[in-house]
């Protein structure tokens, strides 16, 4: 076995060629880069890149240093574009000189999972009825639909790690596993950045998880993290969910978004598995009652986490999906992305929480794009939203403008068909039959009239609509 550290994250990428296909590792919009590597990449100038990330980030150690300095021609990723922080990648997409491939977050992972692998293709349920599935293959097993989807390789991979011995053995820490194990399999040539160089023999091999038959070269961070800058950004990242409540002109006094969340925590039934989406369900995971034994699953590889951290046990590698900081709770573990995928399509997966832009009466879910301004990242709600998990969708009941976001049938792009079992607004708890909307509760202070008229589907009122308890 071969010594595979080499000098500095220049010679590393010293052949990286114009037009290079390069699997960029990380999760988080804010944590997780190769930071070194990717500065490398900058000075080196080269050009027409294609990047596969799940996101290409924000802030001066994210991707986007390469978008601004011209160098990218292609993105394949579940994110581009972020609601509050306009980016030199968004820029360019909406000019014209960066070509623009969306993936549904799992299938993304799963396509360079097929690539490492050797594998061509294979089916998946996500995206099928939207417009992901757009000129792919439908084939029906068992009765249910599906879409071919065609593997992904790299001529480079190019990660972060914790740690790796000189023979290229690497282990990750925590949330920051994320995409990377996978990454590592689907490249000609793979570059892993760490923090901490050891001899061989120093890593329990049971600890191993990128065995070094993968790894190319090993270089070692060259700055240190500014550990403190990436807390302070992932605070004001999270801030942006903690939205105020939203009062239409001449309609109620709704919930502020904490008590729909507490609302939604309700629902939820003990020993649950959940998944919490990006917007207002995040906040659920400071509502829950320990005592009921529900246990919050991340996409970025993560069972067990809990509320979002303390200032004092914040941990720049414990990040939930959307890039929060949380805590760690006893029995929590930590996998792969392809790994949390599987274990909600599969069904493992009990309830998921997802914001939402629109909910029609049969069910449809569009919450990933807005047409009007051009935001929009598909994430993982296609692939979350394809298993048989319970869908309750967290969101107001209306836009800003006052115009209903329940209707009849979805006007934007949609995630997944007839899904949605449950919604909660701050105005109301209705629930999602096969005849259509069914009023089940209502907020403080909220009629029924309030509710019909800020709905643009039928609504059915049965006996028994109570008021919201929490």
């Amino acid at each position: 076995m071969r010594d595979k550290v080499v000098a500095s994250a220049a010679a590393a990428v010293a052949d990286v060629a114009d037009g290079a296909r390069i699997l960029l590792g990380g999760f988080g919009v804010i944590q997780g880069w190769p930071t070194s590597l990717i500065r490398a990449l900058h000075q080196r100038g080269v050009r027409d890149l294609t990047i596969i990330a799940n996101t290409p980030g924000v802030g001066p150690t994210s991707p986007q240093l390469l978008g601004a300095n011209g160098q990218i021609k292609k993105l394949i990723a579940s994110y581009a574009a972020y609601p509050t922080r306009p980016t030199p990648i968004e820029a360019a997409i909406k000019a014209g000189t960066i070509d623009l491939e969306l993936v549904p977050q799992g299938t993304l992972v799963e396509r360079v999972r097929a690539g490492g692998a050797g594998l061509a293709a294979f089916y998946t349920p996500t995206g099928v009825g939207t417009s992901a599935a757009a000129g792919k293959e439908e084939r029906a097993f068992d009765g249910r639909p599906y879409v071919l989807e065609t593997a992904l390789r790299a001529d480079f991979a190019v990660l972060r790690a914790a740690t790796a011995d000189r023979y290229g053995n690497v282990v990750y820490r925590r949330g920051a596993r994320n995409f990377n194990p996978i990454f590592a399999t689907g490249a000609d040539v793979t570059i892993v950045e760490v923090d901490r160089i050891v001899e061989p023999g120093e890593i329990d091999p049971e600890a191993v998880v990128t065995p070094h038959i993968f790894v190319d070269r090993v270089v070692q961070v060259e700055q240190p993290l500014d550990r403190q800058a990436i807390r302070e950004l992932s605070r004001r990242y999270g801030k942006q969910w903690r939205l105020e409540s939203r009062v239409v002109a001449g309609g109620p006094q709704g919930l502020p978004p904490e008590l729909m969340a507490r609302k939604a925590a309700v629902l939820l039934r003990p020993g649950e598995y959940v998944n919490l989406g990006l917007g207002i369900p995040t906040l659920l995971s400071s509502f829950l009652d320990p005592d009921r034994h529900i246990t919050l699953h991340s996409e970025n590889g993560m069972l067990g986490f809990g509320p979002l951290a303390d200032v004092d046990d914040e941990d720049i590698d414990l990040y939930n999906a959307s890039g929060q900081l949380v805590s760690q709770l006893p029995g929590a573990s930590y996998f792969h992305s392809c790994d949390a995928f599987a274990m909600a399509r599969s069904g493992r997966v009990t309830t998921v929480v997802l914001g939402g832009f629109q909910v029609s009466q049969r069910g449809d879910l569009a919450n990933w794009n807005v047409p009007d301004t051009g935001v929009g990242g598909i994430g993982g709600a296609m692939d979350l939203a394809t298993g048989s998990a319970r869908i309750v969708v967290l969101m107001f009941h209306q836009t800003r403008n006052g115009e209903p976001k329940l209707l009849r049938q979805c006007t934007y792009p949609l995630t997944a068909r007839r899904c949605v079992s449950t919604v909660v607004t701050d105005l109301a708890v209705i629930d999602v039959d096969a005849e259509g909307f069914v009023l089940r509760e209502l907020a403080p202070g909220v009629g029924v009239d309030d509710v019909r008229h800020a709905t643009g589907a039928p609504l059915r009122v049965p006996d028994g609509v109570r008021e919201m308890d929490f």
